[in-house]
């Protein structure tokens, strides 16, 4: 089953948070409200469809310091800031940063849910790719090192008999075979795009 979409509201205001959380939850929503990022820490992003509503300035660590501590460790969730001190400088970092919006307080819900909508749809995408791409890293990880190498030596465009440098033709064609059955691919230029995202390079893969 599909997990739910949550979203998680950062801000050290009290009275803020239960009016999100109020607002959130009367159109279905489900929400964590938490008062400061290493709660968010702790807690860690959820399994399914997320965002973060996290406001711009909070004790100890500032929200655009923590967006781009999430991008350094490559965690990856939609961040729609809150503020009720912004400024333009500001607001232009953190859209550059990849925010999906920066309110201002006192702002319309609707805006508030609006981007929300924008930053759970955006994260299903996401979640669909890394899947997609878990299922493609599983696959390449039952291939010999000698299927790898001609995997990554086919998808250049290479011949069996430009490949066949130190093992015989019909090696090739045999371990070609395995490639695309092993790999789930229906041709050739599909087995390439499924290189193209596992980054597979002949210099890559390793002859046994």
């Amino acid at each position: 089953m599909t997990a739910p979409s949550t979203i998680i509201i950062v801000d050290d205001d009290p009275g803020i948070r239960e009016s999100l959380e109020g607002l959130l939850r009367s159109v279905g929503l489900q929400v964590k409200a938490l008062a400061s990022v290493p709660e968010f820490v702790k807690e860690g992003r959820p399994e399914g469809p997320a965002c973060l509503v996290l406001d711009v300035r909070l004790p100890g660590r500032s929200g655009l310091d923590f967006q781009r501590e999430l991008s350094a460790a490559n965690i990856h969730v939609p961040i729609i800031f809150i503020t009720g001190y912004g400024d333009i400088p500001m607001s232009v970092q953190a859209i550059k940063g990849g925010a999906i919006e920066f309110l201002t307080k006192p702002f319309r819900d609707q805006d508030l849910l609006d981007a929300i909508q924008l930053g759970l749809a955006r994260d299903r995408v996401w979640l669909e790719n890394e899947k997609a791409i878990a299922a493609l890293r599983a696959r390449f990880d039952t291939l010999t090192p000698r299927e790898r190498e001609v995997m990554a030596m086919v998808v250049t465009g290479r011949l069996n008999k430009q490949i066949a440098f130190d093992i015989s033709e019909i090696t090739v064609k045999v371990h070609r075979g395995q490639v695309m059955r092993k790999m789930k691919a229906a041709s050739l230029p599909d087995l390439a795009r499924m290189a193209d995202k596992l980054n597979v390079t002949p210099e890559q893969s390793p002859s046994c």
